[in-house]
């Protein structure tokens, strides 16, 4: 079959990566770029092979060269630029957080659904062989899962300038930004693909006030970093993440037979089981025997996603079933995410439509 044709919006960092990773993967190639300047653009997209460029989302929206599209831009942009790009036939490949809300996933899905076209949330620690290594390793080589751990924290260089009383982007709900949206999801969404929906969610969380806001602004307020509970009717799941510090903790499932450990959350790369044995009344973890699992992991793992994405675009059954599962993990994720930024007191001008 002839390669998918896509094209991207958005000139960032991760968009480069993936690029890259479409550069690698022998299914699909770069057919064009998109950024509000259309320089940059051609700027960004010339020097990777792209042919067309724009600036004008409904320009590309109704271009026949283009069959799909990459959505980098900020969260809050992604569900009505997704929605734009279905209108016009086009596959959508979208950055997490897939939008700002579970209502307006539930609209870019539904949209997606009725034009017959695939709406996939690039979430790149779900797609990956390791992932699904640890998938199996949980459904049937832990036993009865009691308590699980994930976590992600990443200092964020534009700490200094949100302390400094400069509004950036990275932390601004205008965009619905914050350590929830941009770091925590990486905890979330695993969370959910292994364990589904919980039963009950309790949040907390370090917040600051957003430099620029006028009195009285109810989007005013952004999250640094938190710590979320998640309440199953047999386990409970701990969720740690946050951008004003680093983590050195990996992340881990403990079951009754065992005790699996990976990292690095975001894209798991090393992975270690340890079977539970008697050992008296005292337990070392020093003492632990932890084997470790071999898993192949792609140097640029993004290629995982995109991998999944053109399949099921080009019709494959089982990309398309695995598609209306990452479905649900998005929609779920989100409702999670939702109910831990209302606990919080963090809200998008998304939430007040």
């Amino acid at each position: 079959m002839d390669e998918l044709r896509i094209a991207t919006i958005g000139t960032s960092g991760i968009c480069a990566r993936f690029c890259d990773a479409l550069a690698a993967y022998g299914g699909a190639s770069l057919a064009g770029s998109y950024s509000r300047d259309i320089e940059r653009a051609r700027s960004f997209g010339a020097p990777r092979g792209a042919r067309l460029f724009f600036d004008d989302l409904d320009a590309l929206a109704g271009s026949a060269e283009v069959d799909a599209v990459y959505i980098a831009s900020p969260n809050a942009l992604h569900a009505a630029q997704a929605l734009r790009l279905i209108s016009g036939g086009k596959h959508v490949l979208v950055e997490k957080s897939f939008a700002s809300n579970e209502r307006e996933a539930r609209e870019v899905f539904d949209a997606a659904r009725s034009a017959g076209v695939v709406a996939l949330e690039a979430t790149r620690n779900l797609h990956t062989p390791s992932f699904g290594a640890i998938e199996c390793i949980v459904s049937e080589g832990l036993g009865p899962v009691r308590l699980a751990s994930l976590r992600f924290s990443k200092v964020s260089s534009r700490m200094p300038r949100l302390l400094a009383g400069e509004r950036v982007n990275i932390f601004d709900p205008a965009l619905s930004a914050g350590a929830l949206m941009d770091i925590g999801v990486y905890c979330v969404e695993p969370a959910i693909a292994l364990f589904g929906r919980p039963d009950e969610v309790r949040a907390l969380s370090v917040t600051a006030p957003v430099p620029g806001c006028p009195e009285g602004d109810p989007c005013s307020t952004i999250d640094l970093a938190g710590e979320v509970v998640l309440g199953y009717a047999d386990k409970v799941v701990s969720l740690s993440y946050g951008k004003a510090s680093d983590g050195m903790l990996p992340s881990q499932v403990e079951g009754e037979r065992g005790t699996l450990v990976w990292e690095p959350t975001s894209g798991p790369e090393r992975l270690w089981l340890h079977e539970c044995a008697a050992s008296g009344q005292v337990f070392r973890v020093e003492q632990a025997e932890m084997a470790p699992v071999e898993v192949e992991v792609p140097e640029n793992d993004m290629v995982c996603e995109l991998a999944d994405f053109v399949a099921a675009a080009r019709g494959d059954a089982a990309a398309l079933a695995a598609r209306e599962r990452f479905e649900r993990v998005t929609l779920e994720s989100l409702a999670v995410m939702d109910e831990v930024r209302r606990q919080v007191g963090v809200r998008f001008p998304a939430d007040l439509r």
